[in-house]
Order: structure tokens, then C-alpha cells, then sequence
């Protein structure tokens, strides 16, 4: 298995304030798969994303990738595996405002020794012709494709997805589905997608629901629908 997390567990505050968000989440992922996390707003989905990614701390448990642990790892070892490993798409975008499409993917392909070919990268994701724009120039379909190709220029092994098309029309957000199953297919990328929407659950490999902070149900989906096919979104 590429990702294993085994007994997690994250809580915030104290005392009256106290709030135990994760409460032993196990799973695994295979290298290669595509995998959507649902669940109810507060069931602890970002959390989990956000501690596999390092950018918050658990309180105990694991998190293996590729069989490294990640949890304890110090500031800067923290550093080198997201910078090694990890590629982010935000819902929001998180686009720097005064640089242009080109020069926000840069940003990302100068921390590592073995980005994509960037050229091609936004050839792929329909940037070419925009790649001297700035951000307020272009639609919010066009941004998250920015915010995309940002993540993968860095070539990372895994793809972590927080409601990637949450801010966006049907019609754009089967387009970024589209884009991202054609990544899979085409980079190999283990991906982790957290949603709200019932459809994308249907185009992926694995399904993941939370609940309460604990996994519900996991299953795999033998009967994927092409990203293109996906209805109710």
C-alpha cells in the first residue's frame, strides 16, 4: 500500500472547549488510485487531509507514505516530504494575486529537482493561452486549473484535493474532474479528493465516508463512470 494510517487521532482545545475531531481513523490506499473522503461538515474530513499533508500535527496515531511515517517528523523533515511528495488543491484557489499564470505554476516548479515539463503542463490543462494573465483576469474554472498545474509541476506522488470544484458550476466542475482523471491516467498520481458530492464518489477507485471522526464505510468502486459521464454535480 502507498498510504497507511493507522489509529489517528486529532483533537483541538481544552476543557469546556475541548473537541475531539479524529478518533482512531484506519485506512489504506493503493500507489496509483484515485480516493474520495466524504462525510458531513465537522466529520473530520479536512483535518485528515490536512494531517496526511503535514500541515497539522496528530495527536497519535500513523501516516505512512511509501512506507516513511510522518508523524513525529521534525520541522524540516516535514518540509522536505511535502516539498518531495505532496502536491495541494485548495478550493479557494490560493493564487498569488500580482503573479501571472505562468510565474504562480514557477513558484512551485523552483522546489523541486524533478518538475513536469511546464510547457506541456499547460498545454494539458488548457493554460497556454493564458499563461500571462493574473489571476483576477481569469474565471474561477481557469483559476482552479492554475491551482492544479501549480500542484503538479512538482511532479508530486500524491495529490491532495480539499473540495477541489466546491466554488465552481456543473458544467466547470466536470472539467476539472475530467482534467484530474486524465492526470491519474497519465502521471500515475495517488490522489485524495474530499467532497461533498455524491457524484465524484462514482469516477474514483476507493470510497471513503467519516463520520463522527471515524471511518464508516470504505469500500472499493469496481463500477467507475468516466469523470465526462458524471451526473448531479
Amino acid at each position: 500500500m502507498y498510504l497507511v494510517v493507522k489509529n489517528l487521532k486529532k483533537s483541538y482545545g481544552e476543557g469546556g472547549s475541548f473537541m475531539e475531531v479524529l478518533k482512531g481513523v484506519d485506512f489504506s490506499v493503493e500507489k496509483g488510485a484515485m480516493c474520495v473522503i466524504q462525510g458531513t461538515s465537522g466529520s473530520g474530513k479536512s483535518t485528515l487531509l490536512n494531517c496526511i499533508g503535514g500541515l497539522e500535527e496528530a495527536d497519535s496515531g500513523s501516516i505512512y507514505v511509501e512506507d516513511v511515517e510522518v508523524c513525529g517528523l521534525s520541522r524540516e523533515k516535514l518540509s522536505d516530504y511535502r516539498r518531495a511528495n505532496l502536491g495541494f488543491v485548495f478550493q479557494f484557489y490560493n493564487l498569488v494575486p500580482n503573479l501571472t499564470v505562468k510565474e504562480n505554476i514557477q513558484v512551485c516548479e523552483y522546489l523541486t529537482n524533478k518538475p513536469l515539463d511546464l510547457h506541456e503542463l499547460m498545454d494539458v490543462l488548457g493554460l497556454t493561452e493564458h499563461q500571462d494573465k493574473f489571476p483576477s483576469q481569469l474565471s474561477g474554472g481557469q483559476q482552479q486549473r492554475c491551482a492544479i498545474a501549480r500542484a503538479l509541476v512538482k511532479n508530486p506522488k500524491l495529490l491532495l484535493c480539499d473540495e477541489p470544484t466546491g466554488a465552481l458550476d456543473s458544467a466547470t466542475s466536470r472539467d476539472i474532474l475530467v482534467l484530474l482523471e486524465k492526470i491519474n491516467a497519465k502521471y500515475g498520481t495517488t490522489m485524495l479528493i474530499v467532497t461533498h458530492n455524491n457524484s465524484i464518489r462514482n469516477m474514483v477507485n476507493q470510497v471513503i465516508f467519516l463520520k463522527d471522526g471515524q471511518v464508516r464505510k470504505n469500500y472499493r468502486n469496481d463500477a467507475r463512470v468516466p469523470a465526462a459521464e458524471l451526473e448531479d454535480l
